[in-house]
């Protein structure tokens, strides 16, 4: 602790950094007591979300603290975009190795700051010290008979996804890259936004409960993310990897040779991944405010199945990332 600062507890802690908010419309009581309260909205089911990101292990040891706080909840956010749901608040359990004025500072701007974007309400939580990792809930709702599920998708739906793939998995891999540790310009300084600063589709999710049959939300890569959905809806589908969108930036930095791994088995792309009918795609699209782009369709035959620029099978061994798999 610095010369000259205050002796902090947990509590203070909480209420210098992290209740900004009073009670809204949809909040009937937020931090300050054992429960949060929440309205319950007329005609929706509320959906629940949760995600863990460690140090070392979700974001290199190194980044910067208000990236680390957006990031958190932009992750929490995806999902409720993947389930065509409203934000409407969330709770943060924060672990800390040390109490870090300027830190949790930086922290909590970058936290709130995509809070203020979303409109969502931090309505509670917990704090510890222990390795630095930060779980936030987040709580949604949304039109039971709207909700985008993982189990709804049809033979012949057209599988596309939202945005461009690929940009945080190459930032990650120039970043480990000695040569690339400070990067200059300004395909560099985008991709690592990407990673740092991922935007949850939560205007996309919500515009497309209304055309998709299916959706899932990109953290783990396309390869791992899209077998859910055919999982859950028993079908197969075919991808056509030359069909994939990249961005400018990961057109003019990325290995040809690597575009695949990148693209499809890279993660922490938080782009939206639906299955749509053909009929309605172009009015899909134009619905949307950024690209939907089609990448494959669903098939009869079970599976996933990968094809180049002239319509031949690949063999692709790629699959998501796995916290678990050594």
């Amino acid at each position: 602790m610095a010369e000259g600062e205050s002796v902090i507890n947990e509590f203070t802690l909480i209420r210098r950094y992290f209740a900004r908010v009073s009670e809204t419309a949809d909040v009937a009581l937020g931090i300050g007591d054992d429960c949060a309260l929440l309205r319950p909205i007329a005609g929706c089911v509320a959906a629940l979300t949760t995600d863990t990101l460690v140090a070392g292990r979700h974001f290199p040891i190194e980044t910067a603290a208000h990236a680390i706080g957006w990031k958190a909840l932009a992750v929490n956010l995806s999902d409720l975009a993947a389930m065509g749901a409203e934000p409407q608040a969330f709770l943060l359990a924060l672990t800390l190795p040390e109490f870090d004025a300027s830190w949790l500072e930086q922290f909590a701007d970058g936290l709130h700051a995509l809070a203020r974007d979303a409109g969502i309400h931090l309505i509670g939580g917990d704090t510890t010290r222990g390795p630095l990792a930060i779980t936030i809930t987040a709580i949604g709702q949304v039109p039971e008979a709207l909700a985008l599920r993982r189990s709804g998708a049809q033979v012949g739906d057209v599988v596309c996804v939202t945005g461009t793939l690929g940009d945080a998995a190459l930032a990650l891999q120039l970043l480990q890259t000695p040569d690339s540790m400070h990067p200059t310009t300004d395909a560099h300084r985008q991709l690592r936004a990407r990673l740092d600063y991922p935007t949850p589709r939560l205007a996309a999710g919500l515009c497309l409960r209304e055309f998709a049959t299916a959706a899932i939300d990109l953290s783990d890569g396309l390869a791992g993310d899209i077998g859910h959905i055919l999982a859950a809806s028993n079908v197969g589908a075919e991808i056509a990897v030359q069909d994939l969108p990249m961005s400018p930036a990961f057109a003019q930095q990325h290995a040809p040779s690597q575009r695949l791994q990148l693209q499809v088995a890279g993660g922490d792309d938080y782009e939206l991944c639906v299955c749509i009918p053909p009929q309605r795609l172009r009015e899909a699209q134009a619905a949307l405010a950024l690209a939907l782009t089609p990448i494959g369709r669903i098939t009869a035959a079970p599976g996933l199945r990968w094809f180049d620029a002239s319509g031949h099978s690949m063999t692709v061994e790629l699959s998501g990332y796995d916290h678990f798999k050594f």
